[in-house]
């Protein structure tokens, strides 16, 4: 297997430091990589200073700096939808989070403030408010999450990644709404499928299978695919992101596992002939903006809000994957749905066909231009 480039980590960056006579625009958001990378492709467009406002624990502060982008660290308080006695201890971290977060912005006076979502961002979008800064929040899912539903209370827009979402949206917000995609990375764009098979270093003729479980790793996921890998590495290669926590090497032939993909992953999924995955509103973009098919494995009601649920199901509608519950996921059902699928390339081919078709224009493009529009 080939190292990392250290071009590709190079290429990540995304922030201008030769503009020092314009104000900084702030991002907030996090808890996961997929409240963070959309936010990391927006401000890859604005060529403009820019400072990220998340928790200082949170997987935001790495994902950010890693692409070059100052960091401010904040407590932070979780919003729960039940009841639990630790929402009143964290109601006083939520207001101590705002005061810390007013004093960041009054310190590096932003002109805009840019929130992705995750509990998180709620204090600088409030915070924002009451220095006066404009705002405009971003939903990556098909219906809006709680911090959303906050969050647009204070913000002059709400940027909707489907249209569908706006319908969502309580009445009184709905002309808020700016429906503009979901931004993808620059990095996603200039994926290379050859470059992607050269880091893995497989056999050229072999179909490749990519596992993903979300920037955290799923166990679920890691679990099943366990279940029934002594059956797919004949016959396939497996590549398999497990995440920090599950993460256990091995020396099976045809199967490369890895805690994290960093700069290589949009080279990997390009290269990959069949995707297993969550259906988080991230990993989906990517997916449709290089036209790839997909096997969906969405989080259960059971653990989420739904949001996943509803994520897959758009693209089960469209063609573009297939969607596995995990209530019926076993090792026999998957193989059920893998082999046929990597026996027939012409259904592969136009399930990656349909994935892109959910891929419209350059939505961090769209946003840039949004934020700059407002500026101006």
């Amino acid at each position: 297997m080939a190292k990392p480039l250290a071009s590709a980590e190079k290429s990540a960056r995304c922030v201008r430091a030769d503009v020092p006579d314009l104000p900084a625009i702030a991002f907030t958001g996090g808890g996961t990589a997929g409240h963070v990378f959309p936010g990391i492709a927006v401000a890859e467009e604005l060529g403009r200073r820019v400072l990220w406002i998340g928790s200082q624990g949170g997987v935001e502060k790495k994902l950010a700096e890693d692409a070059g982008i100052e960091f401010r660290g904040i407590p932070a308080g979780k919003l729960r939808r039940y009841f639990s006695l630790r929402n009143v201890s964290d109601i006083g971290r939520i207001i101590f989070a705002v005061v810390a977060a007013a004093r960041i912005l009054k310190k590096e006076k932003p002109a805009f403030l840019f929130s992705k979502g995750g509990f998180v961002s709620v204090p600088p979008v409030v915070a924002a408010r009451l220095c006066g800064i404009p705002a405009y929040t971003h939903e990556s899912d098909f219906d809006p999450g709680l911090a959303t539903r906050i969050n647009l209370m204070f913000c002059e827009k709400v940027l909707v990644s489907f249209a569908e979402t706006v319908d969502f949206l309580p009445a009184r917000f709905r002309q808020k709404a700016v429906v503009t995609g979901n931004p993808v990375r620059r990095a996603v764009y200039a994926a290379d499928a050859g470059r992607g098979r050269r880091y893995l270093g497989c056999d050229p003729s072999a179909q490749i299978i990519l596992v993903l479980g979300g920037s955290q790793g799923s166990s679920f996921i890691n679990g099943l695919v366990a279940s029934c890998l002594a059956r797919l590495v004949p016959r396939f290669f497996v590549v398999h992101q497990m995440g920090a926590q599950d993460y256990t090497a091995s020396t099976l032939r045809n199967y490369l596992p890895a805690a994290f993909f960093s700069a290589e992953l949009p080279d990997i999924i390009a290269a990959a002939d069949l995707v297993i995955c969550r259906s988080g509103a991230n990993t989906l973009a990517e997916l449709a903006a290089l036209g790839r098919p997909s096997i969906l494995v969405p989080l259960s009601r059971s653990g989420s809000r739904g949001d996943q649920l509803r994520n897959a199901e758009v693209f089960r509608a469209r063609g573009a994957a297939l969607v596995l519950q995990e209530r019926d996921a076993a090792a026999d059902t998957l193989l059920s749905m893998v082999c046929p699928l990597l026996a027939d390339t012409l259904r592969l081919q136009e399930m990656g066909r349909n994935a892109r078709s959910l891929s419209a224009g350059r939505p961090a493009e769209t946003i840039a231009k949004l934020i700059m529009q407002r500026l101006s």
